[in-house]
């Protein structure tokens, strides 16, 4: 004990020797210095707020009145300075396209001891526009455009159409850098990958302020996938970072080609980093070598998990992957969640990508649920194929699938019965997506759906076996407002078609309320009740409406917003109406996706409920 003591007080007389030094290391600066001396001129512009931030930035008079001089400013000097001072800002108001200005420097009248006091008076005249334009283009890409190829000539047809100064435009040297900047980029994303320009020319006519345009480019040789080199793998096969590729050689090496082979390979599970590269020898332009560089990720991998949700609470869950199970090319993932409404666990064992894009799967799950009426209890088997890109994906598979609903007893019914379903179905479902990012979209659309059929053999609450369909449709849409306002609505469809004595499982059923439907209202309980025990419904439709607006030019990533749900799922659509509800809420566009904390009004429950979630459901 005692040497435990020592060693306590030696850090404690450590941090106080740190904090010590630190507050030595805070105590001000002496200040018997003397001042630096005052700036020698005094320089005031008067001019429009473009021209005059960029006369107040470069102006050699104005650098000399912000800056503290290391000798006395002879009046020679000044004058000299003042003299040079019309020409420079003539040459500096040209870059902004003012070609005819009228500049005069004037000295103004001072009191003894203080400094000089230099006016620059501007009159910026009229701005120069674009009056013509000639946009021309030879190579590769011209030829083939000449010889009637479709996609040749719609590439250039885009290209043209793409040109940032059109006629009629203000000329500026940063635009003019900029439209040529751009234009080469479109070419080279479009394959042409040594696009450059052959020529470029801007004839300014100062007096009528007007500049003629002409251009020629030269796109180059359009360049086509050669032999794909991976380097940096060391337990995974080579042949499933080839069939990620998704392209044969001889593709035109376009950006977006390589930049959706780059994204697929950072999401396919098995690697930290990847990049595709293009060799760009204009030799080797029919057969570029595209080489791409990976760092994968660790074998196993194992994490626990804790989260706060206004739909079941606290839960906490443990995850574990192995990205090469039992020796083969394929991914094993298990994953246990319990909450103080929902235990569950979820297992899948997949296929690396094969040919095609398609991973073939094995997966099971087991749920034990609760709401405020009743305990639903599931058990599942999936075989199926997926198919996954950055704009869509697609799902196929078999299920079979136990649903155990024990209702809890009310006064209309102390006595509640038990169903028991076993169902088989063959289910699709696929999700479309065109988004600027699928993490924090801003701009886009996104639509799923889910569509199956099946069979169910059903026991208890003299319920009928019988055959099912299932269609859901989820469309989302992303839209800014201008001053950066956002919008974002949701529109959500599903019906399931069966005899109504047929006991469709609780699984293929609906159910409304929560934090991605209809917020103001506890998960899952807008649904039709029967003897005052929820069920799931047979049909479903909810909607919502938010706008957001960050909150401070300070926090950009921190939005707050306003929003309306609407919704419920009800036996028939005869019997459906709209349950209300509003709120607002702040969200944090995290990395990981957006962390969402709303407070809303429930208009049936008279009453205000908190909301809490991470990430966008698609």
């Amino acid at each position: 004990m005692s040497r435990w003591r020592g060693a306590a007080a030696g850090v404690l007389l450590l941090t106080a020797a740190a904090m010590l030094g630190g507050c030595a290391a805070l105590t001000p600066a002496a200040t018997d210095s003397p001042p630096p001396p005052p700036p020698q001129v005094r320089l005031t512009i008067d001019a429009p707020d473009e021209p005059r931030r960029l006369l107040e930035a470069h102006l050699d008079l104005a650098r000399l009145a912000i800056v503290a001089p290391g000798e006395a400013l002879s009046e020679t000097e000044l004058r000299r300075l003042e003299a040079a001072t019309p020409a420079q800002a003539r040459a500096l108001l040209a870059t902004l396209g003012y070609m005819e200005p009228t500049v005069r420097v004037q000295r103004e009248p001072t009191a003894a001891g203080e400094p000089a006091h230099v006016r620059v008076v501007v009159t910026p005249g009229e701005r120069s526009r674009i009056d013509r334009v000639e946009l021309e283009l030879q190579g590769a890409l011209a030829d083939a455009a000449a010889r009637g190829d479709a996609d040749a000539a719609k590439t250039l047809a885009a290209w043209r159409a793409a040109w940032r100064l059109p006629a009629g435009s203000v000329f500026t040297n940063n635009a003019w850098r900029d439209a040529k900047l751009a234009a080469l980029a479109q070419l080279r994303s479009a394959g042409y990958a040594t696009a450059a320009w052959h020529s470029t020319d801007a004839q300014v006519d100062a007096d009528a302020a007007k500049v003629s345009i002409a251009v020629v480019a030269d796109s180059g040789p359009l360049f086509r996938t050669g032999a794909l080199v991976v380097q940096g793998l060391q337990r995974q096969d080579e042949v499933n970072v080839r069939n990620l590729a998704g392209f044969e050689p001889g593709t035109p090496a376009t950006e977006v080609l390589l930049l959706d082979y780059q994204e697929r390979l950072q999401r396919a599970g098995l690697f930290e980093r990847a990049t595709v590269t293009l060799a760009t020898d204009p030799d080797q332009a029919d057969a570029a070598t595209v080489t791409v560089a990976v760092a994968e990720m660790p074998l196993q991998q194992a994490s626990p998990g804790i989260g706060i949700s206004a739909n079941d609470g606290l839960r906490v869950s443990a995850e574990h992957t192995h990205r090469r199970a039992f020796g083969f090319p394929a991914t094993m993932h298990n994953k246990v969640e319990f909450s103080k409404k929902r235990r569950a666990w979820e297992g899948e064992l997949s296929t690396h990508t094969l040919p095609g894009l398609y991973r073939n799967q094995l997966g099971g799950a087991a749920e034990q649920l609760d709401s405020d009426t009743d305990r639903v209890i599931s058990l599942s088997f999936r075989v199926g194929r997926a198919y996954e890109t950055q704009r869509a994906e697609r799902l196929t598979f078999v299920e079979v699938e136990r649903g155990l609903v024990h209702p809890f007893a009310t006064a209309e019914q102390p006595t509640p019965i038990d169903s028991d379903t076993i169902a088989l179905t063959l289910n699709q479902h696929a999700v479309w997506r065109n988004v600027d990012n699928v993490i924090l979209p801003t701009i886009g659309q996104s639509l799923a759906l889910q569509g199956g059929i099946g069979r169910v053999h059903s026991s208890g609450n003299d319920a009928a076996s019988g055959d099912f369909a299932r269609l859901h449709a989820r469309l989302q849409l992303w839209q800014p407002l201008g001053a950066d306002w956002y919008g974002q609505a949701r529109l959500e469809l599903g019906e399931v078609f069966a005899k109504s004595a047929v006991n469709v499982p609780d699984s293929q059923r609906f159910r409304a309320g929560g934090d991605d439907s209809v917020r103001g209202y506890e998960y899952r309980s807008l649904t039709p009740q029967v003897n005052g025990v929820d069920v799931g419904g047979r049909v479903v439709a909810t909607a919502s409406l938010e706008v957001a607006h960050p909150i401070s030019a300070r926090l950009p990533t921190v939005w707050w917003a306003a929003f309306i749900d609407a919704g419920r799922a009800a036996e028939r659509w005869q019997d459906w109406s709209a349950a209300y509800g509003a709120g607002v809420g702040v969200r944090w566009r995290s990395p990981v996706g957006p962390l969402r904390a709303d407070i809303a009004y429930g208009e049936e429950v008279n009453r205000w409920r908190l909301h809490v979630s991470v990430g966008i459901a698609f």
